[in-house]
């Protein structure tokens, strides 16, 4: 049974929303409210929730966030409602378990929502929680931020088996930040930065972790988006633009990076499992490759995932992803644009949220609604969430039929 993509709705990724006095409730209203009008339902026609939340509890001491719509949103009372969290793709699974309720016939309808507050805290603090999705007690132990260490190790294996020229991470960050300028929901838009907060300057770039620089970082953010899933018995009610998820891949592994590395040692892909996840997403949507794509939206939580993404979506050949950042294949009318909407670096990061803000996106592109950063004649995008080291990926292909 095909799913597809009634319409859905991006909180304003700049808001601090712990300063406006406002919490979980506050943005779950907001979030709800807008992906239901802009689906052209009422929660009425809902007949699940799946919401995608990370650290709800360490941010804010929130847990059990199934239950928050029906808290703020008394339609929802009743309305079977289930928290999913993997990380940095909690809102990926969020979707992979709408998807299978609507294909299963349970319901023909799902409201998916991704929630994540993370500006409660200092940032310190905040990266001292996000380190909470690696395997504690046993890697990153002398680390004093998590997830820079861990991803300028994988910058660290790349160059042991390719050669890796720092230069490619800065041009990466550069492009995504100035995509941000046109994206209005981005955290980053109104940011303004030297040509030297691109270069290993210490001063205008300084080092975080690492070869991990400052600019190599996407944000610490709050924010929400949403989506309504349906079925095809659902179609007919609706008149609201509507895209169709062509395929998905979904991936699991263990949790510690030396782990994957050393079994992928005599592989050509380094991270072999997220290569084979966007694979089985290409067979299901029953295309040959990611030229078939007319865009990505993938996860740059650092510069490094986004150049880790460039050669295992096949962009380029394994340890080639270089070759795409100097010849402009990634910009906006480029070959294969990839995050046109700025991705996390430039548009934000509120953990939870992203995979389904990913989703959100590709559809906006298929259906022609993605104002300023709308990529000319799109018709399908693909999608590459992933949680820790990549422990969990999952990738989906959203075309427009």
């Amino acid at each position: 049974m095909s799913v597809w993509i009634l319409g859905g709705h991006q909180t304003d990724f700049a808001r601090n929303w712990c300063r406006d006095d406002r919490e979980f409730g506050d943005l779950t209203e907001s979030v709800t409210a807008g992906t239901l009008e802009d689906a052209g339902v009422d929660a009425a026609d809902i007949g699940v929730i799946h919401v995608g939340n990370a650290f709800g509890q360490l941010f804010t001491r929130q847990g059990q966030l199934g239950g928050m719509p029906a808290t703020v949103l008394p339609e929802f009372w009743e309305v079977p409602a289930a928290r999913h969290e993997a990380a940095c793709a909690s809102g990926g699974v969020a979707l992979l378990a709408a998807m299978a309720d609507i294909e299963s016939g349970r319901y023909d309808s799902a409201l998916v929502l991704g929630l994540e507050l993370e500006r409660t805290v200092s940032g310190d603090d905040a990266a001292g929680h996000l380190g909470a999705a690696a395997w504690i007690g046993h890697e990153g132990e002398d680390a004093r931020f998590m997830w820079p260490y861990m991803f300028s190790a994988l910058a660290d294996e790349y160059d042991r088996r390719y050669g890796l020229d720092d230069a490619h991470l800065h041009a990466i960050a550069e492009l995504n930040f100035r995509n941000a300028r046109a994206n209005p929901n981005a955290q980053t838009r109104g940011w303004t930065f030297t040509d030297a907060g691109f270069t290993d300057d210490d001063t205008a770039n300084p080092i975080v972790e690492g070869r991990v620089r400052r600019t190599d970082c996407s944000q610490i953010t709050d924010g929400a988006a949403g989506v309504v899933l349906v079925g095809e018995r659902f179609l007919a009610r609706s008149k609201a633009p509507r895209a169709r998820i062509q395929g998905w891949g979904h991936r699991t592994v263990g949790l510690p990076l030396a782990q994957k590395l050393a079994r992928s040692a005599a592989e050509p892909y380094v991270l072999p499992h997220v290569r084979n996840t966007i694979l089985d997403a290409f067979a299901r949507a029953g295309i040959p490759g990611v030229d078939a794509l007319d865009g990505i939206e993938t996860h740059d939580c650092f510069t490094m995932s986004e150049y880790a993404a460039i050669d295992h979506f096949g962009i380029t050949g394994p340890g080639e992803s270089w070759k795409a950042v100097e010849n402009g294949d990634l910009e906006i009318g480029g070959r294969i644009p990839v995050n046109p909407s700025g991705g996390l670096i430039g548009g934000g990061h509120p953990v939870g949220a992203t995979g389904v803000r990913m989703v959100l996106d590709a559809a906006r592109q298929v259906t022609g609604r993605a104002g300023a950063y709308q990529i000319e004649g799109a018709r399908r995008f693909g999608t590459l969430n992933i949680g820790g080291s990549t422990t969990t990926t999952v990738s989906f292909v959203v075309g427009n039929e």
